[in-house]
């Protein structure tokens, strides 16, 4: 499929069929730890860039024909709200299927009347906030001139008031960029104007764009847990599983997932396992078929070995 991929399992979501939006990488940001690589060229006024019918027609084939979905999650390669007309598939959705939607978004445009209507349906937004202060805002998510940090969150504050649904933010801990006591203590006093129901705190497994790039220590992650709590619940970051439900179409099926998220190898072999019942020797020729379609490229970001999908120049 072109815009559906997954389902793929997480803490915060459970199976989460995700939906892409944009062609990549279409961003108002260009943060540091973004797995997509570095902004090229920021986009920053929405439009239709697809058309919505064909993104429904893939949504409902997938509920119909793919085991458990707990989610169906609005995702895109860059940032999800720079899609217009997202209310109308979001309340297309909601009518044709009983499975909850989300939004995973940066938040950037929800300064904007229009964005935050589009958003009203959703059952759960999930939008990012990754510093307390303007200088590190700008540090970490890097905005499109035009998108500061008082108009970020300014927009979060009025989408509080308006939305009625989960607004659960997402906090990137980055080490030695806003893990010390100082930065975390901003971060909980405006999340506190904010009001979210929950605080997902998410690190950077992922290969980033940016070589300083890293996980924290657990101390620094349990401190984190226990500064950010004072302005809501923290939901501490753990890892999902990923599922692979059928052995058919096994390419595309990685490639779907692997083109919007690099796949950790480890989580990838445990999903094939399982797929084929702990047969080693079924998940080594996977392994290899997969590899042999050219389409992979192995990287390292830290101690994990992850699968991304070849740049065009490199096939």
């Amino acid at each position: 499929m072109k815009h559906v991929f997954g389902p793929i399992s997480s803490k915060r979501l459970g199976q989460s069929l995700g939906v892409d939006l944009l062609p990549s990488k279409s961003c108002t940001w260009n943060c540091v730890y973004c797995q997509l690589g570095r902004t090229q060229r920021f986009v920053t006024e929405r439009c239709e860039f697809f058309p919505k019918e064909e993104i429904l027609a893939e949504i409902l084939q997938a509920v119909e024909t793919r085991e458990k979905i707990d989610w169906i999650t609005f995702v895109g390669s860059g940032e999800t709200t720079l899609y217009k007309g997202l209310d109308w598939l979001i309340g297309r959705v909601k009518q044709l299927a009983t499975i909850p939607v989300a939004v995973i978004t940066n938040g950037s445009l929800l300064s904007l009347p229009e964005v935050r209507r589009e958003l009203l349906e959703a059952d759960a937004v999930l939008p990012s906030f990754n510093a307390g202060s303007a200088e590190l805002f700008e540090r970490i998510d890097r905005p499109a001139p035009g998108f500061g940090f008082e108009r970020h969150v300014e927009g979060l504050r009025q989408f509080r008031e308006e939305y009625s649904g989960k607004l659960w933010i997402e906090v990137m801990l980055i080490a030695g960029m806003n893990d010390s006591e100082g930065a975390l203590r901003d971060m909980a006093a405006v999340l506190s104007t904010i009001r979210p129901e929950m605080i997902h705190l998410v690190l950077p497994t992922r290969p980033a764009p940016e070589g300083f790039v890293a996980v924290p220590d657990e101390d620094r992650i349990r401190r984190a847990v226990f500064i950010l709590s004072a302005a809501a619940p923290v939901v501490h970051p753990a890892k999902g599983e990923m599922a692979l439900d059928s052995a058919d179409n096994l390419l595309e099926t990685v490639s779907e997932i692997a083109v919007r998220h690099p796949l950790q190898e480890r989580e990838l072999e445990a999903a094939l396992g399982k797929l084929f019942d702990g047969d080693h020797s079924k998940v080594h020729e996977a392994i290899a078929g997969l590899l042999s379609s050219g389409r992979f490229e192995k990287v390292h970001q830290g101690d994990d070995l992850y699968w991304i999908i070849k740049a065009p120049s490199e096939e």
